[in-house]
Parts: structure tokens; sequence; C-alpha cells
């Protein structure tokens, strides 16, 4: 009973706030609050998907070389030399996602809202509430990640950015990981965060759905059990943050489970496989002009190094 009384308090609460609401006359007013965020998900997203590509990363190079002759050519012909161009790609890929599932909300809180962050999902308070639940599914994924990392197909996939051949894995790889896990942290807070904490107080329990909704879709071109599985962890993780008004352990997971499955990957490589990642020094080596050519979404999906989408 009482671990039922774990869920059900902790919907009965979100129902509550929400018939106060909406009983109040504040409702009667459009809803900035929903409006903001809803709009601002719509735009980040959109940007996340369309700006964040190999293609935007090298047009992005080449206006710094334009406008800092010299310098700036080096500079450009360093991050997208042989050993350095996925690692920039990815990097520029992450922490491009990181400012904006991070920096924009917190922009969009502080300044349009005028609002405290810590009420979106950032108060440490409480944090560790519910710790049994995070520990029990890394316990439930590990098996499945663990047999999967032994199909080649995975194998190529995962991880995202792996050193060159002969090269240890600090600090290129571990870059790397930072950046990722940078982007984790900030995923969870868009969504489980942002998008969840903006919306409660207007739907109560169901900004769980609609939050779910979106996170499903950035894993749309993964595999099918993993766009079915986010689903899942989607509801689970936003009815966790919603209880504990905290994403810090979410955010954790989703670094353990990324870190897992990196490792368990390379474990079971006896050599580093060939990956789509091989094309990166072909498109570096393109000219200006056989780089427009390039982008046409079936051709840009052939001379592009795999961007990762979030998990």
């Amino acid at each position: 009973m009482g671990r039922f009384d774990f869920f059900s308090q902790t919907w009965e609460q979100a129902e509550a706030e929400q018939r106060a609401f909406v009983s109040s006359p504040a409702a009667q007013r459009p809803d900035a609050r929903v409006i903001t965020v809803l709009l601002s998900a719509a735009l980040v997203l959109s940007f996340q998907y369309y700006a964040l590509g190999w293609i935007q990363w090298v047009w992005l190079l080449d206006q710094i070389a334009w406008f800092w002759p010299g310098g700036g050519e080096e500079l450009r012909g360093f991050l997208l030399s042989g050993e350095n161009a996925s690692l920039t790609q990815m990097s520029y890929w992450a922490l491009g996602a990181a400012v904006l599932y991070a920096a924009v909300p917190l922009l969009l809180i502080k300044v349009v809202l005028r609002e405290n962050v810590s009420d979106y999902g950032l108060r440490l308070q409480g944090a560790l509430s519910g710790w049994w639940i995070y520990l029990l599914m890394y316990l439930a994924i590990l098996p499945a990640v663990l047999w999967a990392s032994r199909s080649p197909a995975f194998q190529e996939q995962y991880p995202f950015y792996r050193p060159p051949l002969g090269q240890p894995l600090w600090p290129r790889f571990w870059i790397w990981q930072a950046c990722y896990a940078l982007q984790f942290v900030a995923l969870e807070f868009f969504f489980r965060g942002y998008m969840l904490h903006g919306l409660r107080r207007r739907f109560g329990g169901y900004a769980i759905l609609v939050m779910m909704v979106p996170y499903c879709m950035i894993h749309f071109g993964k595999p099918l059990r993993e766009t079915l599985g986010a689903i899942g962890a989607g509801l689970i993780l936003g009815f966790m943050s919603l209880k504990t008004r905290s994403i810090w352990l979410g955010a954790a997971l989703h670094i353990a489970v990324a870190l897992t499955m990196d490792f368990a990957s390379l474990a079971q490589q006896s050599q580093p496989v060939a990956t789509g990642k091989v094309s990166v020094q072909r498109m570096v080596d393109l000219t200006a002009e056989d780089r427009r050519e390039q982008e046409t979404p079936d051709s840009k999906r052939r001379v592009s190094p795999p961007t990762p989408r979030d998990d």
C-alpha cells in the first residue's frame, strides 16, 4: 500500500494544484507560461534538428574564416583536420544542443516569465527521493545494453565518437564524454524541467503526457525499440521529476546508461569497426561549390557523419 501511495499522492497533489489554478482568476486570462513554454519548445526543437548538423558546422567555420582572414582559416583547418573533424563536429552538436535545451529556457524563465529557475526541476532539496527507482531502471536497462552490444550494428553506432586508431581514450574520448554528459543534463532540464513544470499548473499530472510526445519524437530515426522505449522512459522520468521537483537523478541515469553503452560497445570490439565517420575527411576535402551541391536531403545523408540524436 505504501508503494501505491508513493505514486498516487504525487498524482493527486498535481491534480489538486491544477484544480486550484483553474478556479483562480489568473486562469481566466491568457496563460503566458503555457504560451511561452510551448512556443519556445517548438522553436528549440526545430533549431536543434536543423542547425546542428555537419553542413551547418562547416558553414559556421566558413563564416569565421571570412570575417577573420588568416586566423579564421587556420582555425578552420585545425578543427576540420582528419583527427579533429569528428570530435569537433560531435562536440558542436552536443554543446549546441546544451545551449538550446538549457540556456534558452533559463533565459526565458528569468527574463520573460520572471520566475525562479529552481521551480523548474533544478532544486537540490529532495533530489535523492526515490533513488531506488532510478537504480532499478538502470539495472533493468543494463542486461539489454550488454546483449545489444554484441550486435555489429550496435558497435558501428556506439560510441558516437571514438579516437583515431592507435590513440588512447584520453583526452579526445573523454572530452567528447564531457560534452555528451552536458547535453544530457540540458536535455533532462528541457523536457523534465522546463516543459513539465512549466505546464503542470495548467495540465496537472497530464503535463507528463504532453512532454512525453516531443521527447519520443526526437528519437525518430533510431531503431524502433529505442523510440518505443523513450515513451516509457519519458513517462517514468516525468513522474519522478513531478514527485521530487528535481531533474538531477534523471540526468545521472541518462549519463550512466550512455557511458555503459559506449564501454560495452568498445569492450566487444577486438578491432575498431568501420563507421560512417570515415566520410568526415571526404566532406572536409569538398570545395565550397561541392558542398552547395551536397545540400539536398538525400546527398546530405551520404556525405555527413552521423549526428547523434538525443537519448
